[in-house]
């Protein structure tokens, strides 16, 4: 019996991707797979269930009847947890799922025997980068986030003589150089604005001046060591965090567009901007918090909404990702399906859980937990997989993989005081922002 693949319709609020598209549809069904999709489920991306079914794809009324059988089942978001009962045991949940804030309904996943891996764990090698969703995602985040700025701040970006006077260019100042923030620097550049960064990894100083920027940052001895193996920022320390906000402070006091990208996996956001530096601000400067969701980089960012402090504009939109629904959703449906080409060899589900890409991603297994730091057991009781075993399901075959690597770029993929780098107008580098 073929292998099902099951997509479902997205029902957390503001989400508007879906986790395929017909293009990736095309390619399942030419491996064998039988792909079932739940009426409805492109819709915020401009994907009708008609598209889906030329491409071979067979649409069913409920995610029910979507998930029935199936061996894979997709999403952009956890499903709901009357979804996940109906699940079958032994069968693979992938998806943006964000296991640090929702370990209650990972606990579910685990306790229904779900095999659940995680797209934003995806490691950081060359190998996995097409694979890296949390950088897909958050190149288009950088973008948007400019233009949401250029859409609230009340002058034009680029310097412009006219017979009737000057318009002075925009200065825009970027916090965090991951993925997300080298889009927007490269973004901003395009439209003409005098931009500037900051970012506590070392790596990121070459990466913004790249693009033509200016790098901002206390170039300390710890700034040198700020970075983890995987590419991610520290935690600094107090008497840094302090130099470093009276430098950005006086940045700051100078901008009239600030667009905060600062993440820490697991952890709340760090404050960067204080209600002090809001208000130091000219009247009529937008500050983009691209944070928001895990609590903001900006003080009196509110999730969700727009609103004015000290006369400055502070954008909070959630899942910024899901406002560019088309263009998200196509990038990473293809990460899904470079995924799944790994894991489904010769008409088979056959995952070899001694692959880093699959160990990286895996959070629960058959009931086990497979990292620490998840659902209510001790480290003690964590499993790891038995070495080279594969799941076993009929199913078609297809494979690819690879990942982001550090690069320059415009077109830059996002991440958030993560790391990476993305080459002008065309790739993106290492994780960031959602």
């Amino acid at each position: 019996m073929a292998l099902k693949i099951a997509v479902l319709k997205e029902q957390a609020a503001h989400e508007t991707r879906v986790a395929a598209t017909p293009d990736t549809v095309k390619k399942y069904v030419a491996s064998g797979i039988t792909v079932q999709i739940e009426a409805g489920a492109g819709d915020g991306a401009y994907i009708d269930d008609k598209s889906f079914k030329d491409a071979g794809a067979t649409i069913v009324k409920t995610a029910a009847d979507a998930i029935k059988g199936a061996g894979i089942v997709l999403c952009v978001q956890f499903p709901k947890d009357d979804v996940l009962k109906q699940i079958t045991k032994g069968s693979l949940l992938v998806g943006l799922l964000s296991p640090f804030a929702n370990k209650k309904t990972l606990e579910l996943c685990n306790k229904q025997n779900i095999t659940a891996m995680a797209m934003e764990m995806v490691p950081r090698i060359s190998r996995a980068q097409s694979m890296d969703a949390l950088s897909s995602q958050s190149n288009l985040a950088g973008y948007k986030a400019v233009l949401d700025a250029a859409e609230h701040y009340p002058h034009a970006f680029p310097l412009m003589m006219t017979a009737a006077g000057t318009v002075a260019p925009a200065k825009v100042f970027v916090m965090g150089a991951g993925v997300a923030g080298l889009q927007a620097i490269a973004t901003a550049k395009r439209l003409g604005a005098i931009v500037s960064a900051t970012d506590v990894r070392p790596a990121a100083k070459e990466q913004v001046e790249s693009l033509g920027g200016k790098f901002v940052a206390v170039q300390d001895d710890e700034f040198k060591q700020a970075e983890t193996a995987g590419g991610y920022a520290k935690e600094m320390s107090a008497e840094y965090k302090k130099k470093q906000a009276a430098l950005v402070a006086e940045t700051i006091s100078k901008q009239d567009i600030i667009i905060t990208t600062a993440l820490i996996p697991g952890r709340a956001a760090p404050k960067l901007v204080d209600d002090a530096m809001v208000k130091s601000m000219r009247s009529g400067s937008v500050i983009v918090d691209m944070a928001v969701e895990a609590g903001g980089n900006c003080a009196g960012a509110e999730f969700g909404k727009v609103v004015k402090k000290h006369g400055v504009t502070i954008i909070g939109h959630a899942n910024m990702p899901a406002r560019l629904a088309a263009d998200s959703s196509a990038l990473y449906s293809k990460n899904l399906l470079n995924f799944v080409n790994l894991i489904v060899k010769d008409g088979a589900l056959a995952v070899d859980w001694d692959d880093e890409i699959v160990t990286g991603m895996s959070l629960c297994k058959d009931g086990a937990w497979l990292k620490e730091g998840f659902g209510s057991t001790s480290s003690a009781t964590v499993k790891a997989p038995a070495a080279k075993t594969s799941t076993a399901t009929a199913a078609p075959k297809k494979t690819a993989t690879t990942k982001p690597a550090a690069k320059k770029a415009s077109t830059a993929k996002p991440k958030t005081a993560s790391k990476a780098a993305s080459k002008a107008a065309a790739k993106p580098a290492k994780k960031d922002n959602k």
